[in-house]
């Protein structure tokens, strides 16, 4: 598969058939395993907007050298990824508690983390959007984003990310993302 906006790209959205909930998943992670390797610990996958791994978010100096501006962590915990590492970096956090696992209810979290990022970005700022490994919440969560204030249906959104960071997010976050985009455009 490619993604880029050409033939093949109407050939992708034929091809996935979102009306059965089980082979949409299917499909969908299909479409994930044709993404970019993971070769670094943080990729731009929209404009100003990157995802992450944990140590991408522990890394000062590469987050200043970036110019990332805010920070939202979709693997917040009391134990881990707290803001404190980034006093006197003018950065702004947000935090997540959410587990990588199918029966985690990750949707409650889209819309307050669309927000986040597109407040930042409409105001010039660099987002980083990071989990413990980068690819599975932080991804769910920038593609929901792109859903809900790019306007993009699961596939294209999908198709934006994979080509600059191999992500993957998990079957049940799959399916979350499904239902958001059946409510947005009237689709399965």
């Amino acid at each position: 598969f490619s993604c880029r906006r050409n033939l093949f790209f109407s050939i992708i959205l034929v091809e996935i058939d979102l009306s059965s909930p089980g082979l949409a998943v299917f499909e969908l992670e299909r479409l994930l395993f044709t993404g970019k390797a993971i070769i670094s610990h943080a990729d731009e996958v929209w404009p100003r907007l990157y995802i992450g791994d944990q140590h991408s978010a522990a890394n000062r100096a590469e987050l200043h050298m970036h110019g990332v501006t805010h920070v939202l962590n979709a693997a917040h915990s009391k134990h881990r990824g707290q803001p404190d590492i980034y006093e006197g970096m003018k950065i702004t956090y947000f935090g997540i508690e959410a587990h990588d696992s199918c029966d985690f209810d990750m949707s409650v979290n889209f819309q307050a983390a669309a927000d986040f990022i597109h407040r930042a970005l409409s105001r010039r700022g660099k987002v980083l959007v990071h989990c413990h490994v980068g690819v599975s919440r932080s991804a769910t969560l920038v593609l929901a984003y792109l859903m809900l204030k790019q306007n993009l249906p699961l596939v294209e959104a999908i198709c934006a990310v994979k080509d600059n960071r191999g992500v993957i997010p998990n079957r049940g976050f799959l399916r979350q993302l499904l239902k958001l985009n059946s409510q947005l455009f009237g689709t399965h």
